[in-house]
């Protein structure tokens, strides 16, 4: 758990109920230093609290769509889920292993995205920008 965020509090500003389940995920998932996949959350929400596959995905989802977590995309249907940028976890890059598929959190500020630009010839509406640098993680590059 995330000892700088009050869940309940989050929950709450967001126009939510601060359920068991709802707090359970936030805690697995503020806990964890890199984003989870959907399966990951379920699995480790369940060793200390049953909550069904169903739930836990719908939870996840008016998470999402409450803006409290962030779902990042890894192609096709795959996502993993991680704290919503806030005062305590500012908006930060992602690194993806080629290899082995492992997810990474990057320093804020290690990549810088000129958004300035990219709206003087963009003419749609940028809602959100995700930034996801891919190679091979340390231990991929050890094994050769």
């Amino acid at each position: 758990m995330c000892s700088r965020c009050n869940y309940r509090e989050i929950l709450e500003r967001a126009g939510l109920e601060a359920t068991p389940g709802r707090m359970h995920v936030l805690e697995v998932v503020g806990s964890h230093p890199a984003p989870l996949s959907a399966a990951e959350i379920h699995r480790t929400v369940n060793r200390s609290r049953a909550l069904d596959r169903v739930t836990v995905y719908r939870i996840l989802d008016r998470l999402v769509e409450k803006k409290i977590l962030q779902a990042l995309s890894l192609g096709g249907r795959g996502r993993l889920f991680g704290l919503a940028p806030n005062e305590h976890h500012p908006a930060h890059p992602h690194f993806r292993c080629a290899r082995c598929g492992g997810v990474q959190c990057l320093p804020p500020g290690g990549v810088r995205v000129d958004l300035a630009g990219v709206r003087r010839v963009f003419a749609g509406e940028i809602r959100r920008v995700e930034v996801q640098v891919e190679g091979l993680c340390a231990n991929c590059l050890q094994r050769g």
